[in-house]
């Protein structure tokens, strides 16, 4: 998709910058906060930004909704349903998923007959290819609730990981926070080069990303009778792959256990190859959005490492709990930040 290749991203950087800086500078200092439903509503707020612009004010809510419902259906239930009932939590979320087309539709109508499409996501989608021609509406209503929940869904869980690693581990954060001190003091100001600079900053993510893969499990389907590591695998056949184990093989992550930025930063360390390092998944089925993801959360930790010092509250058990519904997420995650300044 034209809209999320990193040149696109890269042009809006400044924007992405603004917005996760907000996060920083809003967070409540000397209190223990419960980080992420802020953490979510910022990136909500950047990511449908960035996919609708000037229009994004009116589908935020709808796409908070739409999400609320994506995470009551994958609750843990007593009972497995088969898919074509229409249990209550399916019912929900059907009726959040119309309720955010019916308020894109006359948007789509409007930049159309207008002639203005805009330069965001959804304009790039609106815009006619030169060999298929336009996209029909209905299939960019279809496509865009999906991809506007995960702008946001997957993100925010890996940054619930990347603040309780700054937390845990303040010598990492003040190298991060020593290279931020070095972006634009007016966040609207910083470019992709200012983003490509953060080299320890995108060390740490990666690293989170390594340990704590947002999307742990991962399903590829069969199309043809395959050989793989030794085992016949027949076609229509369904193969799990998890990246949190695959992250621990020491043959590819030496020390794999140990949080370690700085193993991306030179040869010797791990290696970003297919297969490797699987956060955003590989080959033709990758993550679209690992540009824009990757520049949320880079900018997120720096400019909240800039900002503050994290700790997580005193007592011997963690301030949160580790769920695995979608992905693996810190729910009820605690921090207190105190200001660097």
């Amino acid at each position: 998709m034209r809209g999320l290749r990193a040149q696109a991203v890269a042009a809006r950087t400044g924007e992405i910058a603004t917005g996760v800086a907000r996060f920083a500078d809003c967070w409540p200092t000397g209190q223990d906060v419960e980080i992420l439903p802020p953490v979510r509503r910022t990136l909500a707020e950047v990511g449908v930004r960035y996919l609708f612009s000037e229009d994004a004010p009116t589908l935020l809510p709808f796409a908070s909704r739409l999400f609320l419902a994506r995470e009551v259906l994958v609750r843990p239930s007593r009972w497995v349903w088969p898919r074509w009932v229409p249990t209550p939590a399916r019912r929900f979320r059907t009726r959040q998923q119309v309720a955010f087309t019916d308020a894109l539709r006359p948007i789509v109508r409007r930049r159309r007959s207008s002639g203005r499409l805009g330069d965001d996501v959804l304009g790039q989608m609106l815009r006619p290819s030169s060999r298929h021609g336009p996209l029909p509406d209905e299939a960019v209503l279809d496509t865009l609730p999906g991809i506007t929940v995960a702008t946001f869904e997957t993100p925010s869980r890996a940054a619930g990981w990347i603040l309780l690693q700054l937390a845990r581990h303040p010598r990492a954060a003040d190298r991060v926070a020593a290279e931020a001190a070095l972006l634009p003091a007016d966040p609207a100001a910083t470019t992709s080069t200012h983003l490509d600079s953060l080299h320890y900053t995108q060390a740490v993510v990666r690293e989170v990303l390594r340990l704590h893969p947002p999307s742990w499990l991962l399903t590829r389907h069969v199309r043809r009778r395959t050989q793989l590591a030794g085992y016949t695998i027949d076609a229509g056949s369904t193969v799990l792959v998890c990246p949190y184990t695959a992250h621990r093989d020491a043959r590819e992550h030496p020390e794999p256990d140990r949080f370690q930025p700085e193993r991306w930063l030179d040869d010797t360390g791990s290696p970003a190859e297919p297969g490797a390092f699987l956060s955003f998944g590989t080959g033709p089925h990758g993550c679209e959005g690992v540009a824009l993801a990757m520049a949320m959360l880079t900018l997120l930790t720096a400019q909240t490492a800039r900002r503050h010092h994290l700790s997580e509250p005193p007592g011997p058990e963690p301030g949160y709990q580790v769920t695995t519904f979608e992905g693996l997420a810190t729910v009820g995650l605690r921090l207190r930040a105190t200001s660097r300044s």
